[in-house]
């Protein structure tokens, strides 16, 4: 299986069961709340054939330095179905200039809440080409979903709550790597009207 259908496979796995900080996109007859959890509020055993999240924090991921207009910040990097679906979750601070950058096999609407995440978070919802769409808070421990007002969010940037406003991002204001745009970087490929 090539790299891109792993992801395209990966998304429409997070998108009908739930992940990360994220809702489902899709509404599904199963018993999903929401993102952190799928079936249960209860940090489950492993056992659990529905649960996708861990009953703790994550290891740090690995991480990709970004260039978000003229700022830079060190991001985790979520790509798997349990890096997304844990998320932020448990853990009791993030650095001043880190983030977490959940990548998705496709763009869809996205929603994300705060089950079992204690810190104050914002979540820029990112477009396929890497530009920001909107910004929007997450309050600790409220699983209310917070979704996107578009359906074209393929990556979703957590940061410390109110940098984005304190270091003057707005919408538009595109995202870059090392290797490029975030298309060339995660995917191989060049951003969507090149």
């Amino acid at each position: 299986m090539h790299m891109r259908e792993r992801f395209s496979v990966l998304a429409v796995a997070v998108t009908l069961v739930g992940a990360g900080c994220q809702k489902p996109a899709v509404t599904t007859p199963a018993p999903a709340a929401g993102t952190n959890a799928p079936a249960s509020t209860n940090a489950a055993s492993p056992r659990d054939p529905n649960q996708l999240y861990l009953d703790h924090a994550q290891p740090k991921l690995r991480t990709v330095r970004l260039w978000i207009g003229a700022k830079e910040m060190t991001a985790e990097v979520a790509t798997t179905v349990t890096e997304i679906s844990t998320g932020m979750m448990f853990r009791k601070e993030i650095g001043e200039n880190e983030g977490m950058l959940f990548v998705f096999g496709r763009p869809h609407q996205a929603a994300f809440y705060m089950r079992n995440t204690v810190v104050p978070l914002s979540a820029a919802y990112i477009d396929p080409n890497g530009a920001i769409l909107e910004v929007r808070e997450l309050k600790p421990l409220d699983e209310t979903p917070v979704t996107a007002k578009t359906d074209q969010v393929q990556y979703v940037l957590e940061t410390k709550l109110g940098w984005f406003e304190t270091n003057g991002i707005a919408p538009g204001t595109l995202i870059r790597t090392e290797q490029g745009t975030l298309a060339e970087t995660f995917f191989k490929r060049p951003p969507a009207g090149r």
